[in-house]
């Protein structure tokens, strides 16, 4: 039987769960169905907006976006939403 591996993140939430820090939510149904409300309002596309990036930057971002298993254009829209709403962490910084 092969042992699975687990990677940094995998091993913190599987060790914080075993020290049952992890408590059930209350009102599951409600706040799933609040949480999808939101997701779909965050992720509502009504705009269209055409770009010209350099080809480079493009086969980076597709690269990418085949290795998360995302169509490009999800992950750009993602990052440029996560850019906006303060949530994009500058690496460098």
């Amino acid at each position: 039987m092969s042992k699975i591996k687990l990677d940094e993140e995998e091993r913190e939430l599987l060790a914080s769960y075993d020290a049952n820090e992890w408590e059930s939510v209350g009102n599951k149904a409600e706040k799933t169905q609040n949480y999808s409300v939101y997701a779909r309002a965050t992720f509502k596309k009504d705009k269209r907006v055409n770009i010209r990036i350099s080809s480079k930057d493009l086969e980076a971002i597709q690269k990418r976006a085949l290795e998360e298993g995302l169509p490009y254009q999800t992950l750009m829209s993602s990052v440029l939403h996560k850019f906006v709403s303060g949530r994009l962490v500058d690496a460098g910084r």
